[in-house]
């Protein structure tokens, strides 16, 4: 051990934390901005016009042309997912895939004529969500990264519990006057504590969400790798039927989306068709979930050539599946009303600071002492830490700015937004990288301009909008109000950089000479290694 328990813990959390800390804080910011997925994805079609609830004839009619559209465009398609008109989005999604491992294909239709809908091409707020768990890697990937680093923030959450002997205290304090590293240490401790259990139930439920990814072991031996029947055994699902291996013709879909509607009183969200030119055609009906924890979606299951109700499946999942789907439904919110959902999102905030604070204290606690020349440790962390925490808010900016901009007719203009989003992220690491490793160093100076740059970007992205379409606001109080946020975050960003270019270190610690530093009592912070905040930088020079 490390000089004692509480030691080797706070040894512990400083480098599991550093380790993954820049995917973490990539994984707070969009899954923040995640909780309002469909808010950004409005914003980022203006042209869109939203309707009150669609009566069960639209909703059948806009089935019936979906069909039309996928028997001539997605003929060898396996399956077919249709997403049917809701208020918030009125259109009708179509998604499918040729073959296994090739790219998916979509097509956005209007409801009324099944015409291509005439909108700009945006992955909306669907991007950020699914970076959260992905990283815009390949999903196997992406989400074993994610999952790894999770399960080590859960190691770095229980070993920064352990290293606060004084948590209490440490919640309600918060040092202005002090060193650059005692105030970032407080600023730590306060968003740590503050969300605690925010942090350990979003982390803990992420990791549970993708459990079956990471550990398939007992439903691979239990149902020799069959996962459809394992999830149908369990409730979640219906009944997968294997096709027949003969033709057969698809009956009008248009009446089993009005039967569906009449059995289940939730609202219908999406139709999936598996094997559609088959004899055994399957039409599943999916419905929005029940509003409360658990995540779960009644569905409907007919014969495709018939018509004919094969199963409906309402509730009455096993305890095991419940206990998932309300972990799932805990970690996506979907049960959360407006209040409840600002609250998450709050939360969701702090353990952005959390990560990003424990970031920039691992720097500020090693910083080299009397003018000595930091080394190339020190230096890289330094460059990446300002791509990740100045990058990643920047970025988003950028994303949301280049939808505005460019033009709503350009090819590949989806694949566009996207670029500016990591266009972003890379100059922001090359440019702090050039900057740490610059003689002399000047740090303070990079990250203001940086959080300057950021909040410039939010700022640009909300003027752009009023210039750029206010002429197709369909509820302009709404746009405004999204706007109103990104000027709120503008300025929180521009206060940052006030603050950092502005900082002074406490007068005494200005003193020319050595000063004399009492070493704290062992585990009274988190973030450092034992003895770091003995050896702290009064200088100011961070």
């Amino acid at each position: 051990m490390r000089n004692g328990f509480r030691q080797s813990m706070a040894w512990l959390h400083t480098w599991s934390g550093l380790i993954v800390g820049w995917v973490l804080f990539a994984v707070f910011v969009t899954g923040t901005a995640s909780y309002y997925r469909t808010d950004i994805t409005r914003w980022m079609q203006p042209e869109l016009r939203r309707t009150g609830p669609v009566a069960p004839d639209a909703m059948a009619r806009a089935a019936d042309l979906a069909v039309a559209h996928l028997q001539t465009h997605a003929a060898g398609a396996r399956t077919w997912f249709v997403g049917l008109p809701q208020p918030d989005r009125p259109l009708i999604d179509l998604f499918w895939r040729g073959r296994p491992g090739t790219p998916p294909n979509r097509a956005m239709l209007d409801p009324a004529t099944g015409a291509p809908a005439t909108l700009r091409d945006t992955k909306g707020g669907d991007f950020l969500y699914r970076f959260h768990f992905e990283l815009h890697l390949p999903p196997l990937w992406g989400r074993w990264i994610v999952g790894i680093c999770a399960m080590v923030m859960l190691v770095a959450l229980v070993s920064g519990i352990v290293t606060h002997r004084r948590i209490l205290v440490d919640f309600f304090t918060l040092r202005r006057d002090k060193a650059a590293q005692r105030n970032w240490l407080d600023a730590h401790n306060v968003s740590g504590v503050l969300a605690l259990p925010f942090h350990l139930m979003i982390t803990y439920t992420g990791v549970v969400t993708l459990a079956l990814m990471y550990m398939p072991w007992g439903v691979t031996a239990a149902y020799k790798g069959d996962m459809p029947a394992y999830f149908a055994e369990t409730g979640q699902v219906t009944q997968p039927r294997p096709p027949a291996g003969r033709p057969g013709t698809l009956a009008p879909v248009g009446p089993m989306v009005l039967d569906a509607m009449a059995r289940i009183p939730e609202p219908l969200e999406r139709l999936t068709i598996v094997n559609p030119r088959d004899a055994n055609a399957t039409v599943v009906a999916v419905f929005e979930e029940p509003h409360g924890l658990s995540h779960e979606h009644p569905q409907v299951a007919f014969d495709g050539t018939t018509g004919a109700v094969v199963e409906i499946r309402s509730g009455g999942l096993r305890p095991a599946a419940k206990t998932f789907t309300t972990m799932v439904g805990l970690h996506e919110a979907h049960f959360a009303g407006p209040l409840l959902r600002v609250l998450f999102a709050l939360c969701g905030l702090l353990g952005t600071a959390m990560v990003g604070t424990g970031l920039v204290l691992w720097t500020v606690a090693r910083l080299p002492k009397g003018g000595a020349v930091p080394g190339f440790g020190w230096r890289l962390v330094q460059g990446l830490n300002l791509g990740a925490v100045a990058g990643l808010p920047a970025a988003v900016a950028a994303y949301l700015l280049a939808n505005r901009l460019l033009p709503v007719g350009l090819a590949g203009r989806a694949e566009a937004e996207v670029g500016a989003f990591f266009a972003t992220i890379l100059a922001l690491w090359a440019a702090g990288t050039v900057a740490a490793f610059r003689t002399p160093l000047r740090p303070r100076r990079v990250w203001s301009a940086a959080m300057a740059l950021a909040a410039l970007l939010y700022l640009a992205a909300a003027a752009a909008d009023v210039l750029t379409t206010r002429a197709v606001w369909d509820d302009p109080a709404w746009f405004l109000g999204f706007d109103a946020v990104l000027v709120a975050l503008a300025a929180a960003l521009g206060l940052i950089a006030r603050k950092v270019a502005r900082y002074a270190a406490p007068g005494r610690a200005r003193r020319t000479g050595p000063v004399p530093v009492a070493v704290p009592e062992p585990g009274s912070g988190a973030g450092a290694e034992p003895g770091a905040i003995a050896v702290a930088s009064r200088l100011g020079r961070a």
